[in-house]
């Protein structure tokens, strides 16, 4: 039987990719013991791997294919194929950014000021490259973690990831540049892109992924409404481009279904009830595929 190899980032961004998976159909379970996770996918074998290493085994040919950040595939310079952009992280779902930051209490004010200074980074190449590009000459370590606390001993700035900054300001620390944004995205070795078999089962598994990316955030609405409260219960919408509108076996009734913010149906489902909609039902969403 054909497998696909396929990369899970292990650390920070195992969890929420794992419930990416769940939401796009796939169950992998994962043992504390086992760096090969099983997945209720026959033709899929998984395999744990470090976010800043994925994109070196995925060029290598060890993986077929990978999740990891933009960030580490620029890092790294491997030559691999992105074939979609999964924009989630740890604590969210959008993108996360390296930044340059430095003490607050420092008069360090731009990338400028840090000419002849120690810059520690896990983003090394990367952080070397951003300063060549602004004309600076700087010592850029490696920071093996705890980046944080290391300014103003150890090092005069960092470059760091955050989502929320929280970390950055809890550390007494100010950012005065994005060095870069990055999100998670899914990558494909060369050789196993060209491949018919790999291609198609690449190109579904993508199409799943993307689809409950699509769904995050998002719930269906249906609810039925007779046909004279029809105009008043669509106002409720406003955003809302084309709601699927369908008649009952009574043809004085309608029933109404659509896609909404979740973050909004606490203040619709209230409006459209007052409009003459009745059973209203609202329901989770895993997949939206385009």
């Amino acid at each position: 039987m054909k497998k696909l190899k396929l990369g899970i980032p292990k650390g920070s961004l195992e969890s929420a990719t794992i419930d990416l998976f769940r939401r796009a159909g796939y169950n992998i379970t994962v043992s504390s013991r086992s760096y090969f996770p099983a997945i209720d996918d026959v033709e899929i074998e998984c395999m744990l791997i470090r976010a800043q290493e994925m994109a070196r085994y995925v060029e290598d040919g060890i993986l077929d294919a990978g999740m990891t950040g933009r960030d580490w595939v620029e890092e790294s310079e491997a030559k691999v194929e992105a074939i979609a952009d999964l924009v989630y992280a740890k604590q969210s779902f959008g993108k996360v950014r390296w930044v340059l930051a430095v003490p607050e209490a420092s008069s360090f004010e731009s990338v400028k000021d840090l000419e002849g200074k120690i810059i520690a980074t896990e983003l090394v190449a990367t952080t070397r490259r951003y300063l060549a590009a602004h004309g600076v000459k700087a010592k850029v370590e490696f920071s093996w973690g705890a980046t944080e606390v290391k300014p103003p001993v150890l090092a005069d700035a960092i470059v760091e990831v955050t989502e929320t900054g929280s970390s950055l300001r809890a550390n007494k620390l100010k950012i005065i540049d994005t060095v870069m944004e990055s999100n998670t995205q899914l990558i494909v070795n060369v050789a196993s892109w060209r491949d018919e078999w790999k291609r198609r089962k690449l190109e579904d598994l993508r199409t799943l992924l993307e689809g409950a990316i699509n769904a995050l955030g998002k719930v269906g609405l249906m609810l039925n409404v007779h046909k004279d409260c029809l105009e008043a219960v669509l106002k409720v919408l406003p955003a809302l481009k084309r709601p699927t509108i369908s008649h009952l076996s009574d043809e004085e009734w309608l029933a109404v279904n659509t896609i909404l913010d979740e973050s909004t149906a606490r203040d619709i489902i209230p409006r459209l009830k007052k409009a003459g909609g009745e059973g209203i039902v609202e329901y989770p969403l895993n997949k939206i595929v385009m």
